[in-house]
């Protein structure tokens, strides 16, 4: 073989080489240390590596560095690797709702690592009005994202939290959410991300979580270091999953100009501002005719107005939606400029990987929208640590299996159930019940034995999960079970036989009944919000929604009295009748002229089943106003422009601070 051939066989290996080093998907590796940049002794001498720079100083050299080709493959959720620089692959998408969950590509529970704490879902830990659990909630995911990652088993950056407005009891998400009210959901997002994040519920000092655990607090400007990247989603006005003709991909959310300042953006602008979220996640819905990922003014609104520091991610394929669901562009590259010049930096799915070189071709994008794109996404890689040598070596590097699953978050999921279960109604004071009394227990429910919903969606593999019907044998011995339908809509009635013998042959009788994933999720919108309340041979009925691994036996506790409920619906309960209203209206506010009864308790004018804050006791409450002023003025006089601000900072600070403190 002649030395030509050699040398052009020599490339043509190095090539396939390359070739497959960056078309390999790429998952965690279990049972490894993560891989990581900056490697001594040949990649840790360019300047991106030196720790002494600045972070922006850094970010921009690490741009620099890149040639075209290796910018195009950032802008995917599973980027490229790139050999010469010693970079490694990196797997943008992982999730942590309530805990760490297995729905992105970036998290593996096949490792050293097998299970997660499994908290409530976020609806139900929002019915505690507890800032503080939120803010431990956060803390806790924190610790077990972080133990995962250094085992090679998640990545660092979590789109989470889900901070969308619950505007119509449909909505097959409204699970994942805080609820209904803004401010809540304001309050919510500050406290998960900052517990997320690394940071602090006050300035300064150190905080003792009460469940065994304490944790360095600092201040956060947004430059600051970051433990584990959060994202809040879905910017904006998202909150319709597939209802009769309408879908996400391609809806369009009409929404006034009020409703959108005092409805739908608050919760992302406290986020941003107070939170200090490193990500925000643009929706697949268009907002007044412009697909979410192509409002360059809301997105740029955000890092303006609102000091946004991180980076902006798209959902899954909704780059791809704006050309291929939408028809807002004319060919896929315009498509691909739209969202770049809006502000979106990264592409979850494909699109931009495929489209965008040819887009650059076309002229219609240059390659500083790549760079200004990159820039912000190396920001948080930098913030988190990932160029700053061996993981093993840092400030989190110590953590690993023996910090997830600990007793210590185990106790705070049953405390987060505890606190989010809901008492409706419990005529004649019939719980607590009384197990010295109680000698037979009869739980009928097909989800009465099953574990593997407790959680809802974007859930993990709980630590140690037990069924509703194993946690009421720890109380009473003699406690049967029967189905009684074979699924959640209970479709037939072939299982109600046995049922009613075993209800026959109890002193007492417990029916779990409700929703499960087959009737509300992504993708998948209720259809009705039937519930039979007013049958008088139900004695009690508690909401517990999806709580999480501990969720059995924190409706033991509460049903046999051991703990004391005092959870508060974060959502209105609206009759059967409320379906007749179209999902696809915005529209917050009533209008009677049409018919209209407008949404959520602040301004919905028709009936209730059960309303907004609404929770019972086992403790009777009296109250009366010690004094009353006589007139009301406001501190000083207003400029032109700063009533929204006052009305803002009045809310945060002082409303939340007394509704929503610690109970």
């Amino acid at each position: 073989m002649s030395s030509r051939w050699r040398i052009l066989l020599f490339l043509f290996i190095e090539f396939l080489k390359f070739f497959s080093s960056i078309a390999k998907p790429i998952t965690p590796t279990p049972n490894s240390q993560p891989q990581y940049p900056c490697k001594p002794p040949y990649h840790s001498h360019y300047s991106f590596c030196d720790t002494s720079l600045p972070i922006t100083t850094r970010a921009k050299s690490l741009v620099s560095h890149l040639r075209l080709h290796e910018k195009i493959r950032q802008l995917t959720d599973n980027t490229t690797g790139i050999p010469r620089l010693g970079i490694p692959a990196y797997e943008w998408w992982s999730e942590s709702l309530h805990g760490i969950a297995t729905n992105g590509p970036g998290v593996s529970f096949t490792g050293k690592i097998a299970a997660a704490t499994s908290f409530p879902q976020v609806l139900v830990t929002a019915a505690s009005f507890n800032r503080s659990l939120w803010f431990l909630i956060g803390s806790a995911i924190a610790v077990e994202a972080r133990a995962m990652y250094n085992v090679g088993q998640a990545g660092l950056t979590f789109w989470a939290p889900n901070i969308n407005i619950f505007r119509d009891p449909r909505w097959g998400r409204g699970q994942e959410t805080p609820g209904e009210d803004p401010m809540v959901t304001s309050a919510y997002a500050v406290e998960f991300v900052r517990g997320f994040q690394g940071g602090n519920r006050k300035a300064g000092g150190k905080i003792r979580n009460g469940f065994g655990g304490e944790r360095v607090l600092r201040e956060d400007d947004g430059s600051e270091g970051l433990m584990v990247s959060a994202c809040c989603k879905h910017f904006t006005a998202y909150d319709l999953e597939k209802w009769r003709n309408f879908s996400r991909y391609s809806f369009n959310a009409v929404v006034s100009e009020q409703d959108l300042e005092d409805t739908y953006q608050p919760p992302f602008r406290s986020c941003i501002q107070q939170g200090k979220a490193s990500c925000l996640m643009c929706s697949y819905n268009a907002i007044n005719g412009v697909p979410a990922c192509a409002r360059g003014d809301l997105l740029q609104k955000a890092r303006t107005d609102w000091g946004f520091n991180g980076y902006i991610t798209s959902d899954c394929d909704a780059v791809a939606t704006v050309y291929e669901y939408q028809n807002f562009t004319k060919t896929p590259e315009d498509a691909v400029a739209d969202v770049l010049k809006a502000g979106t930096d990264i592409n979850c799915g494909t699109y931009l990987l495929r489209h965008t070189h040819s887009a650059i071709r076309c002229g219609k994008v240059q390659e500083q929208d790549i760079d200004r794109a990159l820039y912000n996404l190396f920001l948080v890689q930098l913030r988190l640590g990932l160029f700053d040598g061996d993981p093993r070596k840092g400030q989190f590097g110590k953590l690993g299996p023996k910090d997830v699953c600990t007793s210590e978050h185990k106790k705070l999921a049953l405390e987060a159930a505890r606190q989010g279960i809901v008492l409706l109604k419990n005529n004649k004071k019939f719980l607590p019940l009384d197990k010295k009394v109680v000698t037979s227990l009869a739980v009928i429910g097909p989800k009465a034995n099953n574990v593997s919903q407790l959680g809802g969606g974007y859930t993990g593999v709980p630590c140690n999960p037990k069924s509703l019907f194993e946690r009421f044998q720890a109380y009473i011995k003699k406690t049967s079970y029967a189905a009684g339908c074979f699924n959640v809509s209970c479709d037939c009635d072939d299982g109600f036989d046995e049922a009613i013998h075993t209800v026959k042959e109890a002193d007492f009788v417990i029916v779990v009944a409700g929703l499960d994933l087959s009737q509300e999720s992504e993708d998948h919108d209720r259809n009705s919000l039937l519930l039979p309340e007013e049958d008088p041979r139900i004695a009690s009925i508690i909401w517990i929604g999806y709580p999480g691994e501990a969720g059995g036996k924190a409706l033991a506790q509460v049903i046999f009295g051991d703990y004391n409920p005092g959870g508060r619906l974060p959502v209105t309960w609206y009759p059967e009748a409320f379906t007749s209203i179209p999902m696809n209206e915005m529209n917050m506010r009533a209008d009677p002229s049409r018919g209209y009864p407008g949404r959520t308790y602040r301004f919905y004018n028709g009936n209730r089943v059960y309303g907004f804050g609404q929770g019972l006791s086992y403790t009777n409450f009296t109250h009366k106003l010690l004094s009353v002023p006589n007139k009301i003025s406001l501190l000083g006089a207003i400029k032109a422009g700063s009533s929204e601000n006052i009305l803002h900072q009045i809310y945060s600070n002082k409303y939340l601070s007394r509704s929503l403190s610690t109970s």
